[in-house]
């Protein structure tokens, strides 16, 4: 039986809310820059099995004119990683999460500057809800506020320069060529300077290790399954799913507060986010249909 795109969005939703809570679990007795080493193991193990798997051949799926790009936008995502295990640590699940979720809303910001893209009033609006909904989150009057509490938000401003970052090498490298160069480069940075961080693991922790590796692994199997049956503005959405799982993960696993500003907080963020998304598709389908229809008209003259 063949499974939707998004039944496999949801699986590798559920696959990482498990990834964040082994995170969680051993994010704060090992240095960030070790655990991020160890998942980059993994990681940078799958992108060159996938590469050698790939019907168009290993040197052409690893070949791009644009490995500065390439370095750049890996570094981010090496420092997104690292940032998002102490948000985990010593933030909490659920609130790293509910900030995380207005992700697509910074992305939607940087994008006029650095795409030159124009973003509509409708979006504006979407935007200025969206960022009211994470200050509601933050809560910023209503209790104390620490150096940790700002990396959530620190973590959400580095994932949207990487997903900008992908954006702009999309435009040159297809998809698999930039997700071989996610693996092999955070492998090359963090093998460098994770033995300098690197203190002894327990048996038990060992476990915990493998199980992040294997979740980081399985997880971005379905995604890319996911993307490949279906269009992304429908798993983008789907990956909303995330911040339910870890809001309830974080609140009964890990007693952590959840309070109903943080709920209402999120489901703000999370409308405008998904709106956004939508919008930003629904204009690019248009401009599609627009060309095709323009290109049409050539022909018929």
């Amino acid at each position: 039986m063949r499974l939707s795109g998004p039944f496999y969005a949801l699986l590798a939703v559920t696959i990482f809310a498990g990834q964040d809570s082994i995170t969680k679990v051993i994010g704060s007795s090992y240095h960030p820059v070790q655990i991020t080493m160890v998942r980059y193991w993994a990681f940078a193990l799958f992108a060159i099995i996938w590469a050698l798997r790939s019907p168009k051949g290993f040197r052409e799926t690893i070949h791009t004119d644009h490995l500065l790009l390439q370095i750049a936008r890996s570094f981010l995502l090496v420092g997104q990683i690292i940032i998002s295990i102490l948000s985990f640590a010593y933030v909490g699940l659920a609130l790293s999460q509910a900030i995380f979720a207005a992700s697509p809303l910074v992305v939607a910001i940087l994008s006029v500057p650095l795409l030159g893209e124009t973003v509509g009033w409708r979006r504006w609006v979407a935007i200025i809800i969206g960022m009211s909904g994470m200050l509601l989150i933050i809560n910023p009057f209503g209790q104390e506020l620490t150096f940790w509490f700002f990396m959530p938000v620190l973590c959400t401003i580095t994932l949207g320069f990487y997903n900008i970052s992908t954006r702009i090498a999309g435009r040159h490298d297809p998809a698999s060529v930039s997700f071989f160069y996610t693996g092999i480069i955070g492998l090359i940075v963090t093998s460098i300077i994770g033995p300098f961080f690197w203190s002894p693991v327990t048996p038990t922790d060992w476990a915990w290790l493998i199980g992040l590796c294997l979740t980081g692994v399985s997880g971005h199997y379905f995604l890319i399954k996911a993307l490949a049956l279906t269009e992304s503005v429908t798993v983008q959405t789907i990956t909303y799913f995330q911040l339910v799982y870890e809001l309830f993960i974080g609140y009964f696993i890990f007693r952590e507060d959840v309070t109903m500003a943080m709920l209402a907080g999120s489901a703000v963020v999370v409308a405008a986010g998904s709106f956004t998304i939508w919008r930003e598709h629904s204009l690019k389908r248009a401009s599609e249909k627009e060309l095709r229809a323009a290109a049409r008209a050539q022909l018929e003259r």
